[in-house]
């Protein structure tokens, strides 16, 4: 399974991690061997049927009898091959299952519809930035339903369990910008949960980390809470344009009463914006199910303030 890097097929997409031409090549070697016994049994099947076709006059003869050299060797020939082609892919499983210990680790969450990724100093991005060539483990879990985190261009892919840790790892050994997609179906706008992977030149990857995390310091309150709002998922349930989701909107909420599912209201100000972050399911809005999640412990008190000086921004009707 060692060597050069095969081209990729026409079809499908470039190699852009070391693993990619492995995986490759254990596709070829299966497609081959497929596409070698599609054509011997197509071709034998046409002769046969050409050779032994129904005569006017047939002519009597013996009985069939076993071949024997014949019978073994369309057993063995067979049996053999699958168990090359168990481990040809095994040995690349085993590969991809077992990162090396240096590995730069990254934690990812998946949402409906997000994915978030926090990095070792604890700042939290919609999309993964790593290092080119150097490898990186992701640590992932889910915060709802199953999703699968998955990068054709790297040919990885892993399922993104509730209530468990699930890990992948790559080298990407050249900068550029890769799609990551979920493979699993997890609700309405599954085809929106989408990210990209950014990889930058080693020197380039620690600026852009020291300056991402700082944006706090950089922008101002209401701006940094927009930053927020979009990033941490806040935008896949919430709209801002009066549009109802699978949350309710959240234009023009600050100062207006709120008509909750037990039948009482309350006033959207600063305590209750911050209660609906860190205890979502205290105070659910009529019409609503409780499903978002605590941000308890994922928000500092800072990001907090920066959301609600975003919230208080928003006008429009509701």
């Amino acid at each position: 399974m060692r060597g050069a890097a095969l081209p990729a097929l026409t079809w499908l997409p470039p190699q852009a991690s070391t693993v990619a031409a492995e995986v490759d090549r254990v596709l070829y070697v299966v497609l081959g061997i497929s596409a070698f016994f599609l054509l011997l049994v197509t071709v034998l099947g046409a002769i046969f049927v050409w050779r032994y076709r129904e005569r006017r006059q047939p002519q009597p003869g013996a009985a069939p009898s076993g071949n024997l050299p014949l019978e073994i060797a369309w057993t063995v020939v067979p049996l053999l091959l699958v168990v090359w082609i168990f481990w040809v892919g095994f040995e690349v499983f085993v590969d991809m299952a077992t990162p090396p210990r240096d590995a730069y680790e990254i934690l990812v969450t998946g949402q409906k519809w997000t994915w978030l990724f926090t990095y070792p100093n604890g700042y939290v991005d919609q999309n993964l930035h790593v290092p080119a060539d150097r490898t990186v483990r992701l640590v992932m879990s889910s915060e709802d339903v199953i999703h699968s985190f998955f990068v054709p261009d790297f040919r990885v892919k892993q399922d993104v369990i509730p209530g468990r840790y699930t890990k992948l790892w790559f080298v990407a050994p050249q900068p550029g910008e890769h799609q990551v997609f979920c493979a699993e179906y997890c609700g309405t706008s599954h085809s929106d949960m989408l990210a990209k992977v950014v990889v930058h030149r080693p020197e380039d990857f620690d600026a852009w980390l020291r300056e991402a995390s700082d944006f706090l310091n950089r922008m101002g309150p209401a701006e940094a809470g927009a930053l927020l709002f979009r990033t941490r998922g806040c935008a896949q349930c919430h709209s801002v344009d009066g549009t109802p989701g699978t949350g309710p909107s959240l234009a023009g909420i600050f100062g207006h009463a709120q008509r909750l599912a037990d039948g009482t209201t309350v006033v959207a100000d600063e305590d209750y914006l911050r209660e609906s972050l860190l205890e979502p399911t205290a105070k659910v809005v009529a019409g609503y199910e409780p499903v978002m999640p605590t941000y308890r412990g994922r928000l500092n008190d800072r990001e907090i303030t920066a959301l609600v000086e975003y919230l208080k921004t928003l006008g429009g009707s509701r």
